[in-house]
């Protein structure tokens, strides 16, 4: 999606990136990027979480007004319900295990 981002930039598109993987998507350079410290696979938020989806994706929004220079970087008070997906997030077995 950073990739995507940057082409739509390119041709006049605004675009923000609500992402997990700070690490990649600050490397690709994005102009807008919502880093949001929640499992891969869920930048908006827990699913079925719409308070918490509608702050996430609020904040991508007026990051798309508010942003003074490019590859500009808020970081969401995002949180998940546990902190149990950061102990097994990288041990393969048990994302599987998890799904």
């Amino acid at each position: 999606m950073s990739l995507v981002a940057r082409k739509l930039e390119a041709e006049g598109v605004s675009t923000v990136v609500l992402g997990s993987a700070r690490d990649i998507v600050e490397e690709v350079g994005v102009p807008r990027f919502v880093f949001t410290d929640l499992p891969l696979g869920n930048p908006c938020g827990p699913p079925h979480d719409r308070d918490a989806q509608l702050i996430n994706v609020t904040l991508a929004l007026r990051l798309v007004e508010s942003a003074l220079s490019p590859r500009t970087t808020v970081q969401a008070n995002a949180s998940w319900p546990d902190d149990a997906w950061r102990q097994t997030f990288m041990e393969p077995d048990s994302q599987i295990q998890s799904q």
